[in-house]
């Protein structure tokens, strides 16, 4: 008998607008406990936007939003608080301090969530965290000695250091060249079987998405309209699937 998988981001009929601009139209999406979701499409179809809702970023509209058993929009500032140390977000850019190295950067969300950690624990936090994405040895240097990889790699690794149950990643191979893009990808993945997290990942990459992704779903106009398996979604007449294959493969 198959065990029920655990929904740890359930979302049901989600609209938001921003003036006259519909960018959620009735959302319904489902991430099981470990499983990596990729939600593709084009610019403007509200990915985005949808991740930021999931961690109270922004407040939708209409309809329902939970997270690892929490409503969203119906939680105070305290227990939002408490959610987010439960949900990484994986910023497009890094977000890193500049004016801090490499292991400062990890140390600052330990430092500010968990201020009773004595220092060993804190640098024994951060040199595991920046062990799991292969980047030990740049800890005492400054994100501008880094390369655009590696400053993904360490902002993934300033989201991980709390040790979040689910981590949702912002276009994670945005403006990378193909070998960096390969190791992020190769990241996602151990990140699920090393820390046991379910990710949403949002991309226009489909080497990403098919690489890391355990269930695609296609969005178009704000709605959900294809998903599956990379194999599922793109086998499929439809031609804003089929021009989207295209333009990343032809």
């Amino acid at each position: 008998m198959q065990t029920e998988k655990e929904i740890v981001i359930d979302i049901k009929g989600l609209y938001k607008s921003f003036g006259d601009n519909h960018v959620l139209r009735g959302v319904d999406l489902e991430v099981a406990r470990g499983e990596n979701v990729v939600v593709l499409g084009r610019s403007g179809t509200g990915k985005s936007v949808l991740i930021k809702i999931i961690c109270g970023l922004l407040t939708q509209d209409e309809g329902s939003v939970i997270v690892l058993g929490e409503e969203v929009k119906n939680i105070n500032r305290k227990q939002l608080e408490e959610l987010r140390l439960k949900v990484g977000f994986s910023f497009q850019m890094s977000a890193l301090y500049d004016s801090m190295t490499v292991g400062e950067n990890i140390a600052f969300p330990l430092k500010r969530n968990f201020p009773n950690l004595s220092k060993n624990e804190v640098d024994e936090k951060v040199d595991s965290v920046l062990n799991s994405v292969s980047l030990l040895k740049s800890k005492d240097q400054y994100p501008a000695e880094l390369s655009g990889g590696q400053k993904k790699r360490i902002g993934i690794a300033r989201t991980l250091v709390l040790r979040p149950e689910i981590m949702l990643y912002d276009e994670p191979t945005a403006g990378l060249d193909p070998i960096s893009s390969i190791e992020i990808n190769a990241l996602i993945k151990n990140i699920k079987e090393e820390f046991g997290v379910s990710s949403i990942i949002i991309t226009h990459d489909l080497v990403c998405a098919k690489t890391t992704g355990d269930r695609l779903v296609m969005m178009f106009d704000g709605v959900v309209q294809k998903q599956g398996t990379f194999e599922e979604v793109f086998d499929s007449d439809d031609e804003r699937i089929k021009s989207f294959y295209e333009y990343n493969f032809t």
